[in-house]
């Protein structure tokens, strides 16, 4: 276990210096190569900006309207005879996790709070915030920088590895 700490501890300054020595020996010029890169990112970072911003939005005016709450209640619901198999609890967090991942979080951490860490709510919100991703955000930040327009099949892809990634943390919570 020495040893690995040991490693992890001297990993990036390694693999930095690895880099910087390997563009040396090539005759790279590494400054001017990392300047160029950091400036093709600010570019990046500036297409991105309006996306993130909307959807930064449209995100709180959900969670600020009710919005997410009503659709969160209809959904426990609806799934009211399934509590033995899926805590009710949760749902408020599986629909807002598709869309923020730090509203998520701070939910996720109101569950500790009144459930504790290690319940099984706990564990499976654990498990569910790592098994699952952002959806919304995430295909329309990179679909916005890429330029795609046609998603094909990408939301429904999206959303069954989400319910793959929910059924696994309820049943990876249980063991």
């Amino acid at each position: 276990m020495q040893f690995m700490l040991y490693i992890s501890r001297y990993m990036i300054p390694f693999l930095i210096l690895y880099i910087v020595g390997y563009g040396i020996l090539m005759k790279v010029p590494v400054y001017d190569s990392f300047v160029t890169g950091a400036r093709d990112g600010m570019k990046t970072v500036a297409g991105i900006v309006p996306t993130l911003i909307g959807l930064m939005t449209a995100t709180g005016v959900l969670r600020a309207s009710g919005f997410l709450e009503f659709i969160s209640q209809m959904l426990a619901g609806a799934a009211g005879g399934m509590s033995s198999l899926f805590p009710p609890e949760l749902i408020p967090l599986t629909v807002l996790r598709m869309f923020s991942s730090s509203a998520a979080t701070g939910l996720l951490l109101d569950l500790y709070k009144e459930y504790g860490t290690d319940s099984r709510i706990g564990m499976t919100a654990s498990l569910m915030m790592c098994c699952t991703e952002t959806i919304f955000y995430t295909m329309s930040v990179y679909f916005m920088t890429a330029g795609i327009r046609k998603t094909r099949h990408t939301l429904a892809g999206a959303l069954l590895a989400t319910a793959a990634g929910i059924a696994a943390s309820v049943v990876l919570a249980r063991i």
